[in-house]
């Protein structure tokens, strides 16, 4: 397959593929399904979470505050999120 058929494959699968950039040791999955705009309120956050609707890892994850540090991937429906550490240089 050519690379222009591949990637009108992969803009018609209409998924979103987000980098989370993190300033601390971790983020509450609540707060970034919130932050990011996948869920319009906490109580969202918590029923798509207690649902079974977010995996993170490739594992179906139902802990409201589970604390996501860099390098975790966390999936909801078309989403995806990439935690990403950032890296501050000392002065």
């Amino acid at each position: 397959m050519q690379a222009s058929c591949l990637l009108t494959l992969f803009r018609n699968l209409n998924l979103a593929i987000h980098d989370f950039p993190l300033h601390g040791e971790f983020i509450e999955l609540n707060v970034l399904l919130k932050l990011m705009g996948l869920a319009s309120s906490g109580g969202a956050a918590k029923a798509m979470i207690a649902e079974g609707a977010v995996r993170v890892d490739q594992q179906i994850e139902t802990r409201i505050r589970r604390k996501l540090r860099a390098g975790d991937v966390v999936r909801l429906g078309d989403a995806t999120i990439n935690i990403q550490a950032i890296r501050t240089s000392a002065p």
